[in-house]
């Protein structure tokens, strides 16, 4: 079987008949289905489908907000922790020392000082799709029936449903490779929910080691530590990134590389037609065709196509080249990507950072973002793209105000402050939004949710975020649940 998404079912018929958006759903312009797209290019003054696309960047196992974007210089020691703070472009405004780029762009962005919520597990459920409410259960089974669908999926449904041609560039596409699968079994989160497996993202793949090999500790005495050449850390500049994740009968890779396209394509078609259920990759089938027969992915994935003196600019490591490479999916038509920072190689790496957080945010995490965030933002606006890209930061919950005595230094979970950043099309530029108290624990002006947020990147892409999405009982469901926009993140 042909092997393009992250599973092989296709939401029932009567989704597909019932699936239909009244008018009204897309709030506040009163538009339907197929003017869905038209929204996305056609700005309001409220940035309402400011953006036609989107590049989130995801920060798995949560970065320290007082180590990033809400220092707490005054604060006593065992709260600062070892790093200190630096003065941003605008006045009074402060943010960690590992980011001194960012600190000299805090112009072009929005930081989000108030995020906040009471589960303080690692829930990318819960961070990135609209479902009410999480739990430990939802968060550690990818198939769980609760799920809601991942933002990106939004996305692809309703674009799907106004134009099912099969795009030659993925809707919905995830970097560098499938969501948790370089340390165990895949987590949940970024994936199509109730609307069905087949609106899971398209995952990309990275299979080379880094080019620095790093002691890794998880912090539990029970988990030896181990040695883990992490790309994170560093790549090769010939390394690359491959269309799909590796599969043990046909893959996009084995596809390209047949002599003809009619001989991949019918090759693809007779490896699915041979499956008991080929019926069901029907939309699967399409885009790996569209996919191949184009070229423009893998042709975007080609990070090497472009000058050195680019690439270096981004970081030469994999968060680096990974927001590169979607700058590029964006420029061939993407719409929405996807870039993790990711674990690799033991658990309580990627932000967790449960131990050693002052080496690694010193050494590693905040280069990597300071780098590759602001050689974005710079590219895309070189490019005339960043009035019509949103690009998010964002985490799935925050860090502990006190550092804990480990080696190190270390900071656990804290789920009830915590920060984002935003930039481009319908956000605010040089703005500073929200505040917490004097040690960065808690929210005391303008508490958001993450449910805010979903709303909120919703309807800078042109969907309201009370726009009807059905399961497969035809039951209705708004597209960012109980969030709401807040023009407190819009220009």
């Amino acid at each position: 079987m042909l092997r393009v998404l992250g599973s092989h079912k296709r939401f029932c018929d009567g989704l597909t008949r019932r699936d239909l958006l009244h008018v009204g759903a897309l709030a506040p312009l009163g538009l339907t289905l197929p003017d869905w797209s038209r929204a996305a290019s056609e700005p309001a003054a409220n940035g309402f489908g400011s953006a036609k696309r989107c590049i989130l960047l995801y920060l798995w196992g949560s970065p320290s907000q007082i180590d990033t974007f809400d220092p707490k210089p005054n604060a006593p020691a065992e709260i600062r922790g070892a790093l200190g703070s630096i003065q941003s472009c605008l006045p009074g405004v402060r943010v960690g020392e590992v980011l001194p780029k960012v600190a000299a762009n805090l112009h072009r962005l929005t930081v989000l000082r108030s995020l906040g919520h009471q589960s303080p597990i690692h829930g990318t459920a819960f961070a990135l799709t609209g479902v009410p409410a999480t739990d430990l259960p939802l968060e550690g089974n990818v198939r769980d029936p609760r799920h809601w669908p991942f933002v990106g999926s939004v996305v692809d449904h309703l674009a799907a449903r106004a134009d099912p041609t099969a795009p030659a560039v993925p809707r919905n596409y995830w970097l560098p490779f499938p969501f948790g699968s370089k340390r165990g079994p895949s987590r949940p989160g970024p994936y199509g929910g109730f609307l069905g497996p087949a609106h899971d993202p398209v995952w990309a793949e990275f299979r080379a080691p880094g080019t620095h090999t790093v002691l890794r500790d998880s912090g539990d005495p029970n988990t030896p530590k181990k040695e883990v050449a992490d790309p994170y850390a560093g790549v090769r500049p010939g390394d690359r990134f491959d269309l799909g994740p590796a599969d043990d009968t046909l893959t996009l890779d084995r596809l390209h590389g047949r002599g003809s396209l009619l001989d991949q394509l019918d090759a693809g078609r007779r490896a699915m037609d041979a499956a008991p259920a080929a019926a069901a990759f029907d939309r699967h089938r399409a885009l790996a065709r569209a996919v191949v027969s184009s070229g423009k992915l893998r042709a975007a994935l080609d990070v090497q196509r472009e000058p050195t003196r680019v690439r270096d600019r981004y970081g030469m490591t994999l968060f680096g080249q990974s927001c590169l490479a979607a700058r590029r999916i964006l420029e061939a038509g993407g719409t929405f990507v996807t870039v993790c920072w990711d674990e690799y190689g033991l658990v309580n790496t990627g932000w967790d950072t449960h131990v050693y957080q002052t080496p690694r945010l010193k050494d590693e995490l905040g280069p990597g973002l300071d780098a590759a965030l602001i050689a974005l933002l710079d590219d895309l606006e070189a490019r005339g793209m960043l009035a019509d890209t949103a690009v998010v930061v964002l985490s799935e919950h925050g860090r502990t105000p006190r550092v804990q005595s480990v080696a190190g230094g270390g900071r656990d979970h804290w789920a009830r402050a915590y920060s984002a950043a935003f930039a481009g099309a319908g956000f605010a530029r040089g703005r500073v939004v929200g505040r917490t108290d004097k040690i960065g624990g808690d929210v005391i002006e303008v508490p958001v949710s993450p449910k805010d947020v979903v709303a909120t990147v919703c309807h800078v892409l042109g969907i309201g975020p009370d726009t009807e999405l059905h399961d497969r009982l035809g039951r209705p469901y708004p597209a960012a649940g109980p969030g709401r926009v807040r023009p407190e993140l819009l220009g």
